[in-house]
C-alpha cells in the first residue's frame, strides 16, 4: 500500500515550522486510526456475541423441537408398522375362511357379500380420489353404511361367526391405522416447520460470519494504515530532534531528548507485551484451545507480515 506522505522530506533543510505541521498531520492521522481500530474490535465483539446467541436459538428452540417431533414420529412408525401386521394376518385368516366357506356353501349369498365388499371398496375410493361436495359425499357415506348393515345380516344368516369376528378386528385395525396416518403427517409438518426455522437461522449464522470475516479484514487493513502513520510520525520526530539540537540549548535538547527516548522505551514495552501476548496465543492455538479476539487479531497481523 502506498503511503500518504511520501513527498515528505527527511532532509536537514525541511523548516522546522513545517517539520513539527507534518509531525501534528501524522499523529491526528495516526490517532484516528487507532480509534477507528477501537470501534472495529468493539463491533466485532458484538457481532461475536450476536453469532452466540443466534447459534443458541437455533440448538435450543428449533433443533430440539424438531428432535422431539421426529422422536414421536419414529415411534409411531414402528406402530403403524405393528398394525399394518396385525391387518396383513387377519386379510389372510379372514381369506382362509372364505374359502372354507365358500367350500361348504356354494350359494348365492356369499357371492353376494363379495359383491358388497367390492361395491363398499368403488365408493370408499371415490371419497378419497373424487373432488365431492359435502351432500355427494354424505350421500356416498350412507350408502356404504346400508351396504356394510347388508354384508353383515348376510354373514349372521351364513351362520360365520368367526368370520364377523374377524371382520370387526379388520374394522378396528383400520380406525387405528387412518388415526395413526393422521398424526403421522401432523406431527411430520411440525417437525419440518421447525427444522425450517432451524435452517433459517443457519443461514442468518453464516451471514453474520461473513460480515465478521469482512470486518477482520477491514481490521487488519486499518491497522496496517495506523501502523505506516506510525512510522513516519518516529522518522519526522527524530528528524525534528536533530533540528533541535541546532536551534535550542543543551539542556533544551536534553529534556527533548529524554522525551524521545521515553516514547521510545514506551514502544518497545508495547511490543515486547504484544510479542509475549502473541507467544501465549500460538501456543493456545496450538493446544486447539479457543482464542479471544485480541489473540485472534495478533495472529492474524503475524500471517500478514
Amino acid at each position: 500500500m502506498s503511503k500518504d506522505n511520501s513527498n515528505l522530506s527527511y532532509n536537514s533543510r525541511t523548516p522546522f515550522r513545517t517539520l513539527q505541521l507534518q509531525i501534528d498531520d501524522l499523529r491526528r492521522k495516526r490517532d484516528e486510526l487507532n480509534e477507528k481500530t477501537k470501534n472495529y474490535i468493539n463491533d466485532l465483539q458484538e457481532l461475536e456475541t450476536e453469532i452466540s446467541n443466534t447459534l443458541k436459538i437455533a440448538k435450543e428452540k428449533y433443533k430440539k423441537k424438531r428432535d422431539y417431533w421426529n422422536n414421536k414420529v419414529k415411534k409411531l412408525k414402528k406402530k403403524k408398522i405393528e398394525y399394518k401386521s396385525l391387518q396383513d394376518n387377519f386379510i389372510e385368516e379372514k381369506k382362509s375362511l372364505q374359502k372354507k366357506i365358500s367350500d361348504n356353501k356354494s350359494s348365492n349369498k356369499f357371492l353376494s357379500i363379495k359383491q358388497i365388499e367390492r361395491k363398499i371398496e368403488n365408493l370408499e375410493r371415490r371419497i378419497e380420489i373424487e373432488n365431492l361436495d359435502i351432500i355427494e359425499e354424505n350421500a356416498i357415506v350412507d350408502k356404504i353404511k346400508n351396504l356394510a348393515e347388508m354384508k353383515q345380516k348376510l354373514l349372521l344368516e351364513q351362520g360365520s361367526n368367526d368370520l364377523f369376528r374377524i371382520e370387526r378386528k379388520l374394522e378396528i385395525v383400520k380406525i387405528n391405522l387412518n388415526k395413526i396416518y393422521e398424526q403421522l403427517n401432523k406431527w411430520s409438518n411440525k417437525s419440518q416447520e421447525n427444522h425450517a426455522k432451524m435452517l433459517e437461522v443457519y443461514q442468518k449464522v453464516d451471514y453474520l460470519r461473513e460480515k465478521k470475516k469482512v470486518m477482520e479484514e477491514d481490521l487488519i487493513d486499518n491497522k496496517k494504515k495506523a501502523d505506516q502513520y506510525h512510522e513516519q510520525y518516529l522518522k519526522l520526530m527524530n528528524q525534528k530532534k536533530k533540528l533541535t539540537r541546532g536551534r535550542k540549548p543543551y539542556r533544551q535538547n536534553r529534556k527533548l531528548n529524554l522525551k524521545i527516548e521515553e516514547v521510545n522505551k514506551k514502544q518497545e514495552m508495547i511490543e515486547k507485551i504484544k510479542q509475549d501476548k502473541l507467544a501465549l496465543a500460538l501456543e493456545k492455538q496450538k493446544a486447539g484451545k479457543k482464542l479471544n479476539l485480541f489473540e485472534a487479531r495478533l495472529i492474524l497481523e503475524k500471517s500478514k507480515r
